[in-house]
């Protein structure tokens, strides 16, 4: 899944130091927006809305830093700039910095497994998620979501489709790869039925803690399909090998019945006011453009929303 790619321009603002204060004796923290305006893209300056920056809870305004979990690699939303780098890029890494830089703070991203995130919030290690994450009712349960994109589920093959696979009960009784923690997991588990109905043997659905496995999988000729994003299914298909791995299969018939709950940033609930100056700040972009640009880089505008919301799940 790694991709070479040319890495987006990184956020350069840095948090402002603490000073002293001089009235007091004691230290207080800057809490002034970072420097901008910010090049988030070649192309892209994002400035910074002081009235933006005065949401946010003081405690993020005092670090001047949002810290962000996020499961790498799982392309085009975050991935590494290419092999053997260790900075970040993809959708919600450049979306994340733009926010940020609106905001006039700094989006830190950090690796984190995808079935560790929501508790590695709750523990207060992080205090937000972008990481292709759909908004379910029940993860709002650990986390508000601020909605920012939309698109379904796909399975990722071998080139050509060797399994045959056109509508979903073509995998009952067949080995298929998943990412362990996903609302693809979920779904699959869901699809069981289908095959039941049709007096088919179930689904072997076999988890992999990293989607990257279940590509190698699939690769290997473990498993005959891997069950992802739509998005990411293409993205990996048209660059793994140079576009001669992997194909995908799409569309309702073959992925089966899905909600169109939106992919969500989760947002901590320990600090509040930080998922409306969140949400604040992607209704900017996206009123200015500049979420578009993002979306464009990727080649991925058909996944935009038209509007930022907070907690849309519909299942």
């Amino acid at each position: 899944m790694r991709s070479h790619v040319t890495p987006a321009v990184v956020l350069t603002a840095v948090a402002a130091l603490a000073v002293s204060a001089c009235t007091t004796g004691t230290t207080t923290a800057d809490s002034r927006p970072a420097p901008g305006p910010v090049a988030v893209l070649p192309d892209l300056m994002v400035e910074t809305d002081p009235q933006l920056h005065a949401m946010l809870p003081e405690s993020i305004r005092t670090t001047n830093t949002v810290r962000v979990a996020t499961d790498i690699p799982y392309p085009p939303f975050e991935m590494y700039a290419n092999e053997g780098s260790k900075q970040i890029t993809g959708i919600d890494y450049d979306l994340g910095q733009a926010i940020g830089a609106r905001l006039g703070v700094r989006f830190d991203f950090k690796a984190q497994k995808f079935d560790g995130i929501l508790p590695a919030v709750q523990a207060g290690k992080f205090d937000a998620v972008m990481s292709a994450m759909t908004d379910k009712k029940a993860r709002q349960k650990s986390v508000d979501f601020v909605d920012y994109l939309n698109a379904g589920p796909g399975w990722l093959v071998a080139k050509g489709n060797p399994a045959g696979i056109t509508v979903v009960t073509d995998v009952c009784g067949k080995p298929v790869g998943v990412q362990t923690g996903t609302n693809h997991q979920k779904l699959l588990q869901q699809r069981q039925r289908l095959c039941e109905a049709k007096g088919l043997p179930p689904i072997r659905i076999l988890t992999f803690s990293k989607d990257s496995e279940a590509q190698l999988a699939l690769r290997s000729g473990k498993v005959v399909a891997d069950y992802l994003d739509e998005v990411t299914a293409a993205y990996v298909a048209s660059t793994a090998d140079g576009g001669n791995a992997f194909s995908t299969v799409t569309g309702r018939a073959a992925v089966g019945e899905y909600s169109a709950s939106p992919m969500g940033i989760g947002i901590t609930k320990d600090h509040a006011g930080l998922k409306e100056a969140v949400r604040a700040a992607l209704q900017s972009l996206m009123d200015d453009g500049s979420y578009l640009k993002i979306l464009g880089k990727y080649k991925v505008a058909n996944i935009a929303i038209p509007k930022a919301t907070v907690n849309g799940a519909l299942d």
